[in-house]
């Protein structure tokens, strides 16, 4: 879809002093408060295009681009100007792309749908926070308060086996890790749409499940429910269930991810929702009553679909149906998910690029895993946590031979929202074990900022 800007306001400010936030389009997308003499990050690269950037376009190079959320703060202690979606209604069809252009001594902001443009005193935190207050009312938000997790990925990645699992749910009873949840996560299954197929990993998945609930612990699974590999059966026995380019008819692509390239899931599609529906509902029988749904930016795609609606209004209807599926007891947490679209439809939100072992990235893509980039953007949405769901930074990782552990111990500590533990737990120096056990606490819901 090409958008098409028109100009909306025109503000006087000193380059130099003045900042710009400008909100990402899902969790892994880049958020932060730029400087407005500073060069914003441009994504260039085809796959990353589509991961992380509303309809698949970036910005002209120097402007900066809020997915539904831009605000400015002119840094002399005048009123910051934010703006945004009109309101959470709105929103839930059409996420407006709001740009900052710098020109001269002014900052020219454009968007390509109607927003809403307030004036806020009191510095740039305080004006998102009160953005996001009026925002999360009008879409009806109850944060709740979030369990604490252990969870597989950052140890074992997709390699994970149900001895790995049922070796860390031993270790906490014996090293007395308060976890509530045990979430198994990506690699019990075939492929990514072949969910209640086993990887050969995990003989009995729902017998582990039993034995965790007879530990005293809630059961967690990892799913990516809005993605489909071209390995996986479902993509070969049901391509009509599939999100279609308009131009070639061809699956839409919906990035290289999960080791294999990857089409969108249209559950606008009778059948399509019911496989799904009937997943889910198979997992919550086996006792599974907190999941994480991961790159689920896919549902949001634009595409043809079996019902003429939008990308965000496909991708909502899917948000619904998942809620329905698990009920509205089961804790759900999103994760590679649009923004403003969840508000309302999640308890936990992912807010940053996955963590890593490094601090840096090594290509230097900042929405690539990293402690340094997940700690730039739960900084910058450290407002969102409370006012629009219990915020999820990532997983503690705090084996040794973790880079600069400490630092991302204390980025949890601050700003955490959601605690989970990512670390076999018997390969925990002293420090590391007790730090866990420190700083797995159930999140409270009070805003921080």
């Amino acid at each position: 879809m090409e958008s098409r800007f028109e100009d909306v306001a025109a503000l006087g400010v000193d380059p130099a002093r003045a900042r710009v936030y400008a909100e990402g389009w899902q969790s892994w997308s880049v958020t932060a408060a730029l400087p407005l003499a500073e060069t914003p990050y441009r994504v260039t690269l085809p796959n990353s295009l589509v991961i992380d950037c509303h309809y698949g376009s970036a910005p002209d190079e120097g402007v900066f681009r809020g997915e539904g959320l831009l605000a400015v703060d002119p840094g002399d202690g005048g009123p910051v100007h934010v703006f945004g979606a009109a309101s959470a209604e709105t929103a839930a069809s059409r996420v407006p792309v709001i740009e900052a252009r710098p020109r001269g001594g002014q900052v020219v902001i454009a968007s390509d749908a109607p927003v809403h443009h307030v004036e806020h005193q009191g510095g740039l935190e305080d004006a998102l926070a009160r953005w996001g207050a009026a925002f999360a009312e009008g879409a009806g938000v109850r944060p709740r308060p979030s369990p604490t997790v252990w969870c597989s990925w950052y140890q074992y990645f997709s390699e994970v086996t149900q001895e790995d699992v049922a070796e860390n749910l031993t270790a906490m009873d014996d090293l007395a890790v308060p976890v509530d949840v045990v979430q198994i996560d990506d690699g019990y299954q075939a492929a990514p749409g072949d969910w209640l197929t086993s990887s050969g990993r995990f003989d009995d998945l729902p017998g582990l499940i039993r034995r965790i609930r007879e530990h005293g612990r809630r059961a967690g699974i990892w799913i990516a429910p809005m993605v489909v590999a071209r390995k996986s059966a479902l993509f070969a026995a049901h391509p009509e269930w599939l999100v279609t380019d308009p131009a070639s008819g061809d699956p839409a692509f919906a990035g290289d991810v999960l080791g294999d390239s990857c089409a969108a899931l249209d559950l606008t599609h009778p059948g399509a929702a019911d496989y799904l529906a009937d997943t889910l509902r198979a997992m919550r029988g086996w006792g599974v009553d907190y999941f994480k749904i991961d790159f689920v930016y896919a549902g949001a795609l634009e595409g043809r679909r079996h019902e003429d609606v939008t990308g965000v209004e496909a991708y909502r209807h899917g948000l619904r149906l998942i809620r329905e599926a698990i009920g509205p007891e089961a804790y759900l947490l999103g994760c590679g998910a649009p923004i403003l679209p969840s508000i309302g439809m999640v308890d936990a939100m992912r807010v940053g690029p996955d963590i890593a072992a490094y601090w840096q990235s090594p290509s230097g893509h900042p929405s690539e895993p990293s402690q340094a980039n997940a700690t730039r953007n739960t900084v910058a949405r450290a407002w969102q946590h409370g006012r629009f769901w219990i915020n999820d930074p990532d997983c503690l990782m705090l084996r040794p031979e973790v880079e600069r552990r400490e630092d991302w111990a204390r980025t949890v500590e601050r700003y955490g929202g959601l605690r989970a533990s990512s670390d076999r737990l018997r390969g925990l120096d002293e420090w590391g074990l007790e730090t866990t056990r420190r700083l797995l606490t159930p999140a409270d819901p009070t805003p921080l900022v």
